[in-house]
């Protein structure tokens, strides 16, 4: 069945030109050249340090603790030591005086939710514990902020059926935070 035409229309084909196979491939190769050279700036990638080579020590101040939930601020201002110690070309020091920038915060929240329920007894089959944390980093040579009030939040899941406590889960969420911590001193791009 041939397709139904107005008298005064035209056929579609009659307004374009046609166009050559090796014109076909000029406009391949000249598409692919500027994509290629738009995407080229894009992969991101970049030579720079990942971390500032104009500091070399912190000072880690022990963090505070604004929940009701106690000694969790150990846990949290040890781990965020540690990950800087082996994760950054800093080091940490003890005396303050003697560093080149000071990271202090506090943990604003501590929640505990729960992720899934046994049907028959409604009892939690599987929680979760949430800790967020506010922080600042300074450098103590200029006065200025690296970092000012910058958030991070962490979770860790636990199961009383498997043996695990809040107190485990709040520990794992401790230190998956003290690793977000250490990933905002990285230099911006």
């Amino acid at each position: 069945m041939s397709p139904v035409r107005n008298k005064n229309s035209k056929d579609v084909r009659s307004y374009f030109p046609q166009v050559s196979n090796g014109m076909k491939v000029t406009v391949a190769i000249i598409a692919s050249v500027c994509a290629a050279v738009l995407f080229a700036g894009c992969s991101g990638y970049t030579s720079k340090p990942l971390y500032s080579q104009d500091i070399k020590s912190v000072y880690v101040e022990m963090f505070d603790n604004e929940t009701f939930r106690r000694d969790l601020e150990y846990d949290l201002t040890d781990a965020i030591a540690k990950r800087i110690e082996t994760e950054t070309p800093y080091r940490i020091v003890s005396d303050k005086s003697r560093a080149d920038t000071v990271l202090t915060g506090k943990i604003t929240a501590i929640n505990d939710s729960v992720l899934t329920i046994e049907r028959s007894t409604g009892r939690p089959l599987e929680e979760q514990a949430e800790i967020t944390a506010q922080f600042n980093w300074k450098n103590l040579r200029t006065g200025e902020y690296l970092l000012e009030n910058s958030t991070a939040t962490a979770t860790a899941s636990y199961s009383e059926f498997q043996e695990q406590s809040f107190d485990y889960a709040s520990k794992t969420a401790a230190n998956k935070l003290a690793e977000r911590i250490v990933e905002q001193m990285q230099t911006k791009w």
